[in-house]
């Protein structure tokens, strides 16, 4: 009998089954091993649809809270005059991008990719402005916290 014959369980799965039938090696799918890196892969991919599909509903829907969120960070940083103007234009471009990018991010979700937007949802991180696709976009009154790292 050949070396890997030997080696080989009845079911011919396993390269390296022991005396007690546990798996010391696999080289087909057919192994325990291997089915259960593909059921944690599965899990992954299904909490990552999810987690797509619920971000893209929340940015679509409370996109327009980009607006007072500019407002208040402005305010707080400047002055009210420049929050009221400044703020306000800087909140309906950032409300629109986050229910654009939520649109995406809907259509998108069966496909995996990383995260759209930073912070994921508007209530995060209230007082960090929001990048896009993980870029850094310096801006006059842009103020990334130390989650984000600023890069």
């Amino acid at each position: 009998m050949s070396k890997s014959a030997a080696g080989t369980s009845a079911a011919g799965s396993c390269a390296g089954t022991s005396a007690a039938g546990s798996c010391a090696g696999c080289v087909t799918p057919n192994c325990s091993a291997a089915a259960g890196s593909a059921f944690a892969t599965e899990q992954n991919y299904s909490s990552q649809l999810g987690s797509k599909v619920s971000q893209g509903l929340a940015n679509v829907t409370t996109g327009f809270i980009e607006i007072p969120k500019n407002i208040v960070n402005i305010s707080h940083e400047q002055n009210f005059f420049v929050g009221m103007t400044w703020g306000l234009l800087r909140g309906v471009w950032e409300g629109v991008n986050r229910t654009a990018v939520g649109a995406v991010e809907l259509i998108s979700s069966p496909i995996p990719t990383t995260d759209f937007l930073m912070p994921s949802y508007v209530w995060e991180r209230f007082s960090e402005d929001t990048r896009y696709f993980g870029l850094h976009v310096p801006g006059e009154w842009a103020t990334y916290g130390p989650l984000d790292d600023g890069k």
